[in-house]
């Protein structure tokens, strides 16, 4: 038995103890909440160590089980390939097999022919996260997911580059520009596999190497709407629908499923008496002889007529007066751009419902219709223009505030901030005002128990800061949360 296997089997059996003598005995339910979660917290860190052990013995595994069939190291243990003998020896079903699979391209070390000197891996600087227990395997496919996906759109250089700053963002910081090779500037509590995900996605956006404007001309030719055939009495909907239409008609979804209302009404026909009706709608349906025979040239498929259509339906329905209020208004779409790009015509913009940018020219589309809102941002991201102090939170002061924290500002707490309550971070009742500059978003539960938690809030130049508890960051240092980080960074970072 070779050094390796005898200190993970020592694990093993540290863990059998543990399982034996504690959890079989029912210690757990006396434990006080320090010692639940340092228990809990020393659970994890196990845990990603030894997915980074899993990860690194499959990456060799599958170097052994390339080549010939009967060469194989997978057909020497009698399996058809690696995922079949990942079954029977981690008793993983296939799925959790092929994400181990995948994890371990990342790590892999391949040998050069030349030298015969192993080559980096794939992603280094996470493969170093992963072997120093930072992530696991969760946070390893979630931040080299997307760019994976982007294939050669994102070259060797880039993808070196995300590999960095994902790895920095993964150990609880980012890269700043001054920062040393390797160094982890502003070290503090590690991100989440759903924050890589988010961040890898907007990366690859940036990477694009065709440009905003041509994916713009892409996503035109691809919108599409279509209909499927009525199946047990309901009709499929597929299609792919531009970042602005998405948007709205999540913040329909918001309206609708927001836990304060009572849900969309029944779906049904509404009549009313011919009275009642406006004298626009009983206006007379005849054909204009003035465009009798001319027939307009449209270049639009079915399926984009259809995607068109639904995207003015979604306009109209977000202004009609039996749509449930978000935030005091009717569900509005926000747009938000910083002034020094609107002024200049260049740049991103951001559609409140959408992870990823889009192109500037979205921005002045889209402000000219109904039930959209444009929020203007300086360049360090604080909100411009709004100045109301009335002690209710406005309405556009709500939708801004939604927009700048775009989730609970409570770390790992993803309720969306058009669910959320805004917080006066200074009470009103002592002077506090009812300012963007004095206003959170925090979902129900962290809300009204902020004044009971270990959680602390203060805004800095008009951006939230959070510290947390100690099982969050033993440092109790101020930090902004990631999603304010995330909304009001540059593309280009």
């Amino acid at each position: 038995m070779n050094s390796i296997a005898e200190s993970l089997a020592e694990v093993a059996a540290g863990l059998a103890g543990v399982l034996g003598d504690a959890v079989r005995a029912d210690l757990i339910p006396g434990l006080s909440d320090a010692e639940l979660m340092a228990a809990l917290e020393a659970a994890g860190d196990a845990r990603r160590r030894l997915d980074a052990v899993v990860v690194e013995t499959v990456a060799e595994l599958e170097a052994r089980s390339a080549g010939l069939r009967d060469e194989r190291l997978t057909t020497r243990q009698g399996c058809r390939n690696a995922n079949e003998l990942l079954q029977r020896v981690l008793g993983v079903d296939a799925r959790d097999g092929a994400r181990i699979i995948t994890a371990s391209a990342a790590v892999r070390r391949r040998i050069d022919i030349v030298s015969g000197a192993p080559l980096p891996a794939r992603w280094p600087a996470l493969r170093d996260a992963m072997l120093d227990g930072r992530i696991g395997l969760c946070g390893m496919l979630a931040a080299t997911g997307p760019v994976e996906q982007a294939g050669p759109r994102i070259g060797d250089v880039d993808r070196l580059r995300a590999d960095a700053e994902l790895a920095a963002h993964a150990c609880g910081g980012r890269i700043h520009d001054d920062a040393a090779d390797g160094e982890h500037a502003d070290a503090g509590p590690a991100a989440t596999p759903e924050d890589l995900r988010i961040l890898s996605r907007v990366i690859v956006t940036c990477l694009d190497p065709d440009g905003a404007e041509p994916a713009r001309e892409r996503a035109m030719r691809e919108r599409a709407v279509t209909l499927g055939a009525t199946r047990d009495g309901v009709v499929p909907i597929r299609g792919a629908l531009l970042p602005e239409v998405a948007g709205q008609l999540q913040r329909l979804f918001d309206a609708y499923l927001s836990p304060h209302v009572d849900g969309p009404p029944a779906p049904g026909v509404s009549f009313r008496p011919t009275d009642q009706l406006a004298s626009d709608e009983l206006a007379s349906d005849e054909f204009d002889t003035e465009w009798e025979g001319l027939v307009p040239l449209d270049s639009r498929t079915r399926a984009q007529k259809q995607h068109d259509t639904l995207a003015a339906a979604l306009g109209i329905a977000a202004r009609h007066d039996e749509v449930p209020t978000l935030g005091g208004a009717a569900p509005t779409l926000v747009v938000s751009v910083t002034a020094a790009d609107l002024v200049n015509g260049s740049g991103w913009a951001h559609v409140d419902g959408a992870d990823e940018p889009v192109p500037l020219g979205v921005a002045h589309q889209t402000a000219c219709a109904g039930g959209v809102q444009r929020v203007l941002f300086d360049e360090r991201g604080r909100i411009v223009g709004i100045g109301v102090t009335d002690r209710i939170f406005t309405a556009h002061q709500r939708r801004a505030i939604a927009r700048r924290d775009r989730e609970c500002v409570i770390p790992g707490c993803h309720v969306p901030a058009t669910w959320c309550e805004i917080h006066h971070v200074h009470e009103h009742a002592r002077g506090g005002p009812t300012h963007t500059d004095n206003g959170v978003a925090l979902c129900w539960f962290h809300h009204h128990t902020i004044d009971t938690s270990e959680w602390d809030i203060r805004i800095v130049d008009g951006l939230p800061e959070i510290r947390g508890p100690v099982w969050w960051d033993r440092e109790r240092e101020w930090r902004r949360p990631r999603a304010v980080s995330r909304a009001l960074a540059p593309p280009g970072r």
